[in-house]
């Protein structure tokens, strides 16, 4: 079956996950509001003009896994979902995995953010498969460490390959979706590379190689 790939923040989303899930924390008053906030926007600055530390960054971000136990962070998860990430459905983008999945595609988010904030957003879009950046887990808790090839850049194309070989899947004729110029080593991969609101390295890239750019936002 052909693979239809989908980058998940900014491209699905109408805003990224994992920066909203810092937010969230902060105003719910479970982090330090302003410190962690003001660091949290850097690294997604960061992330946004290309040249993000992403060691740093996810050994940030996933401390807090290591602070609580999993029923806490679960009910944490499920406010945050129902709080946040219903705001950034996009009609638009649930029609277009509608389309892949009656043309009979395989569906696949793959995603640097990690799957302990990703897992249920793929879930309520309907989406089966899912390569995101992996939290570590020993006695059923979260260490508060990430785990395997983180699903960044040229990591993403390292773990659809291992996927791929697991699950007997090719990318003959396949498409992958994507906002980022941090996408750029995977977009290069794939038949059908396709813009999605992209930023402004992507849009420029995009338009040099005759990739198509669409519009997900109302």
């Amino acid at each position: 079956m052909r693979l239809a790939l989908f980058d998940l923040d900014n491209t699905l989303l109408g805003g990224d996950s994992d920066h909203a899930w810092g937010d969230y924390l902060c105003e719910r008053g479970i982090l330090d509001g302003d410190a962690y906030k003001a660091r949290n926007d850097e690294f997604y600055q960061d992330y946004l003009a290309g040249k993000l530390d992403n060691a740093a960054y996810l050994n940030f971000s996933m401390e807090i896994f290591g602070k609580n136990d999993m029923d806490q962070l679960d009910q944490w998860h499920r406010e945050f979902m129902h709080d946040c990430i219903g705001k950034l459905m996009l009609p638009k983008a649930q029609a277009l995995l509608a389309k892949h999945r009656d043309a009979g595609d395989t569906l696949v988010i793959i995603t640097a953010t990690n799957r302990f904030i990703t897992a249920p957003i793929a879930a309520k879009l309907g989406v089966e498969h899912l390569i995101a950046t992996e939290c570590e887990i020993v006695d059923g808790r979260y260490t508060g460490r990430s785990t395997d090839v983180p699903c960044f850049r040229e990591g993403k194309v390292t773990r659809l390959n291992r996927w791929m070989a697991e699950n007997g899947h090719s990318l003959e004729d396949s498409y992958f979706y994507s906002d980022s110029m941090n996408d750029l080593p995977l977009l290069e991969q794939v038949t059908h590379a396709v813009a999605v609101d992209p930023d402004e390295n992507l849009r420029a890239e995009a338009v040099k190689r005759g990739w198509p750019v669409i519009s997900l936002r109302d």
